[in-house]
């Protein structure tokens, strides 16, 4: 069975950091892109970074500089490291195996595959 659990959210105050783990089974995860995806109250859900097979590496406009992604192929796992958190930053985020466009600025990071969305770990931000 395909799934990526998500761990490490909580409350923080405004400036900040948190790091958020994924961990993922039931297929290659090595060969797969990985996003986190967050969602806010009231709002769509948004990819927030991505990494591709490769370790390209790809960020919101509203993280870049602020949050990092990373991965540890042994572990199956894929972290979000989140510095300067800002009060906006609270949602539910979320992981996924991803279409991670590094080359098209225009793109969008997407979930694709069949597993579904996992529970998420809330994150909020106080100011």
């Amino acid at each position: 069975e395909v799934q990526l659990v998500e761990s490490g959210g909580g409350l923080v105050q405004a400036g900040g950091s948190l790091r958020l783990s994924c961990v993922a089974s039931g297929f290659a995860f090595d060969r797969y892109a990985i996003g986190w995806f967050r969602q806010a109250p009231g709002k769509e859900r948004e990819g927030v970074s991505c990494m591709n097979d490769d370790g390209t590496t790809r960020y919101a406009d509203t993280v870049k500089g602020r949050f990092t992604i990373s991965s540890d192929n042994a572990k199956n796992r894929v972290y979000l490291q989140m510095n300067s958190l800002k009060p906006e930053d609270t949602a539910i985020y979320s992981c996924a195996t991803a279409y991670c466009p590094t080359l098209q600025p225009t793109g969008v990071i997407s979930k694709v595959g069949p597993a579904p969305w996992g529970q998420g770990t809330q994150v909020t931000v106080s100011s």
